[in-house]
């Protein structure tokens, strides 16, 4: 029988090192509220949680332990019970039931997409078959992606609990699919703060934004254009188990080059430390995942240096001392002879009609 694919490793993550946003919350819990909407789940049905809260060894809370948390080996615990008793590996939050299995139909439905974006469109298509309450759309408009989701679920659904979980599967299953973190440009949420807000930052990596017009993930468009890197073998492993696989870190961010590119293309006084809070990472993460992809930040640097000096010499005539101090050196004499490592030519020949071909590579050129 093919395990749900996943729903409780959503709030079961710990805070990534080499991911979270900085200031992320403390708490590596999931939030009792969770707990409650799955004995909400059950009391629908007229049927008592207690042994399933028994097999997690959660105690029922009162007073003030109903604002508290649970493990995330707890929560796995009650959801596995909860779904099985149930059979519903949506537990109250539609009019009809997912029996078990229907997620893992789904991600199978999408494996032999050619990219990320093919794989989604058909998450979301297919997702519509399974329930008409909620709708999941992607879009692209330019350069941002976006995974929307609207409708309207029943009154009685646990509405956070739901489309916290809906989005989170989305961005837990293309993580997976790519190997890959994708950084969100938001996470958006049709409902105000909760008092556990704080846990939203560790499950999703990038701005959280409350009391929005719809529930949506935002992402750079270029992500979708990456090729799925799980074969059936491993969909197989991952379905028997969702949680270890679903929710580990991603450290590499495969378009993490090109973003760091974009960053200093805009601002060439970027530091490695504000690179990596743009990026939300540390700096030691920063250089260790661009060293896994064969790049060093001083060398993007640079590049983006030379790129720019070749720009102002060629179309302005700013003077040579004046550039220099554009791109990041103390000094003319500095700038000339990092110049002449780039392009083998000083800056006053390329000035005057000679080419600048890059030549970064043989070693790099701080700045004075």
């Amino acid at each position: 029988m093919t395990k749900w694919l996943q729903i409780q490793p959503s709030f079961m993550i710990s805070p990534d090192p080499t991911g979270a946003a900085p200031g992320a919350a403390a708490h590596t819990g999931t939030p009792m509220a969770f707990v409650r909407a799955i004995v909400q789940a059950y009391a629908q049905r007229g049927l008592d949680a207690d042994a399933a809260l028994a097999k997690a060894q959660i105690t029922t809370p009162t007073g003030a332990a109903e604002a508290g948390y649970v493990s995330a080996l707890q929560f796995e615990r009650l959801c596995f019970a909860a779904m099985q008793e149930l059979d519903d590996e949506a537990p109250g939050w539609f009019h009809r039931r997912l029996p078990w299995g229907s997620y893992g139909m789904l991600a199978r439905a999408s494996q032999g997409a050619p990219t990320l974006g093919v794989a989604l469109t058909r998450w979301c298509r297919h997702h519509g078959l399974l329930t008409s309450d909620v709708q999941l759309r992607l879009a692209v408009a330019g350069d941002r992606a976006s995974v929307q989701l609207t409708g309207q679920l029943p009154a009685t659904a646990p509405r956070e609990f739901a489309l916290l979980s809906l989005l989170r599967n989305v961005h837990g299953l293309a993580c997976w699919w790519t190997d890959s973190r994708i950084p969100l440009q938001s996470a958006d949420f049709p409902f105000a703060a909760p008092p556990h807000a704080e846990v939203y930052a560790r499950l999703f990596p990038g701005p959280v934004v409350f009391d929005a017009p719809a529930a949506a993930l935002r992402f750079d468009a270029r992500y979708l254009d990456l090729p799925l890197r799980r074969d059936n073998a491993a969909l197989d492993q991952m379905l028997h188990r969702a949680l270890p696989l679903m929710v580990r870190p991603y450290r590499r961010d495969r378009l993490l080059a090109l973003r760091v590119r974009q960053l200093l293309q805009a601002d060439l006084a970027h530091t490695a430390q504000s690179l990596a809070a743009a990026l939300a990472l540390s700096p030691r993460s920063l250089h260790r995942q661009l060293a896994a992809e064969g790049m060093a930040l001083q060398a993007l640097k640079d590049e983006q240096r030379q790129a720019r000096a070749v720009e102002l010499l060629q179309r302005s005539q700013r003077p040579v001392k004046q550039i220099a101090r554009e791109v990041g050196f103390g000094s003319d004499k500095s700038f000339a002879r990092a110049f002449r490592l780039w392009t083998g030519q000083t800056p006053e020949a390329c000035r005057h009609g000679g080419r600048a071909d890059a030549q970064l590579g043989a070693r790099p050129a701080n700045a004075a």
